[in-house]
């Protein structure tokens, strides 16, 4: 375990110096904002695309992978769900908390963190992961805010919902990536060696990025952030090993990929829909900080374990 913590520490050494930056002012709130758009529009999708146009759709594709990471997130997200209705909840602050509960931060952290400590082999089982997080849950939160206030389900939320897809960079590389890859296309040198630069930016600017945001963020409602970090660090790696292992039997390198990729912290985005929607943000900001504070332990207490 010491040795995967002595691995995984640089990230979070990155995480800290962003923090501190952010803290000291010396990188503004303007600046954060700037550095996250680069990294998630350009760098972060530049890796995605590099990856996933020298992989193809029949590689990546593991239908008992997405239905036991699908299994563990939802078996996760409903006991969070049934907590939050125990305590009274308005339906848009339960489907705010269920979202802390089972998204990680699998674009930002866990992309370049995984691909280096696991390998670039990976990158495939964490598509699918990105896949179900963004399309599924990612849409599930949108709906239930949105339905919520409006009293109905309307075809202009699923087009709101459609449309955030289509606009989301990462869904577009992948996407992007794979059609490459299905005509067969060889990436010319040029081409690869910009990808490839550009790309490399990912890792150290989503750290440090990460970190800058932390500064922002406050310890607010400390028991139910607690709560949901426990959700997050704790029943979301346990309940998605159960799935992937006793369940439906998932190969084993790709189950310790997405076990892995559950043990990571609540991801930034369930900070940006909930002060979007003006849903609890202080509630999602402590969860945030907290989390990502734990998980320097934790997840590399889940990645020894997996990595046996």
């Amino acid at each position: 375990m010491l040795e995967i913590f002595y691995k995984t520490l640089p990230f979070f050494a990155l995480i800290a110096v962003g923090y501190w930056a952010g803290r000291t002012k010396f990188f503004s709130e303007e600046a954060t904002a700037y550095l996250t758009k680069f990294v998630f529009y350009f760098a972060l999708s530049a890796m995605l695309f590099r990856f996933s146009a020298n992989l193809s759709l029949r590689d990546v594709y593991d239908l008992p992978f997405v239905l036991a990471y699908f299994w563990g997130t939802a078996f996760v997200y409903l006991i969070a769900t049934g907590v939050s209705l125990i305590r009274r909840l308005p339906v848009e602050q339960v489907a705010i908390e269920a979202q802390c509960a089972v998204i990680g931060n699998v674009g930002f952290l866990g992309i370049p963190m995984l691909a280096l400590l696991m390998g670039e082999a990976a990158v495939g089982p964490i598509m699918l992961i990105l896949a179900v997080d963004l399309i599924f849950f990612g849409s599930l939160v949108v709906i239930l805010i949105t339905g919520s206030r409006d009293g109905r389900v309307s075809p202009a939320i699923l087009k709101t919902v459609g449309l955030g897809l289509i606009k989301n960079p990462m869904i577009v590389s992948i996407v992007l990536g794979f059609a490459w890859s299905a005509f067969a296309i060889p990436i010319p040198g040029p081409m690869n060696e910009f990808l490839s630069i550009l790309g490399g930016a990912a890792t150290p600017g989503a750290l440090f990025a990460i970190g800058a945001s932390l500064a922002s963020k406050s310890a607010e409602r400390i028991e139910v952030a607690g709560w949901l970090s426990f959700c997050k660090l704790v029943l979301h790696p346990a309940a998605v090993a159960f799935a992937a292992l006793m369940v439906f039997q998932v190969d084993r390198y790709a189950a310790a990929v997405m076990i892995a990729a559950s043990a990571l912290p609540v991801a930034g985005n369930v900070y940006i829909i909930a002060q979007h929607y003006s849903v609890a943000p202080q509630r999602v900001s402590a969860s945030i900080l907290i989390s990502t504070v734990i998980s320097i332990v934790t997840v590399s207490l889940v990645i020894s374990w997996v990595a046996v």
